[in-house]
């Protein structure tokens, strides 16, 4: 029997990201353990920075994990390059 719940750490072992202003990422997954239907979802927690500024949190559905990967890829793509200036044309292009 499935528990409900969202793991403790993703089953690759890793913890948090911590980005350079101090924010900690942690992707995750949440399962509702429904027995007619159980819901998997995956999360994204964006901790607060060391000076207590709030963070958030998001449950997405798996498509919706996907399509964010793919934004964060291609803009990190356009940020790679160094060439992208960000303008909606060129985030609309790297988004395709």
């Amino acid at each position: 029997m499935n528990r409900s719940g969202q793991e403790p750490l993703p089953p690759s072992g890793e913890a948090p990201l911590v980005t350079t202003c101090g924010r900690q990422v942690a992707v995750k997954r949440l399962l509702l353990a429904i027995p007619e239907r159980p819901i998997s979802r995956v999360t994204l927690d964006v901790g607060p920075v060391v000076r207590g500024e709030p963070g958030l949190w998001a449950s997405l559905t798996v498509a919706e994990a996907r399509d964010l990967a793919r934004r964060l890829l291609a803009q990190a793509a356009l940020a790679d390059s160094g060439t992208g200036t960000g303008t909606p044309a060129e985030q609309g292009a790297a988004g395709k």
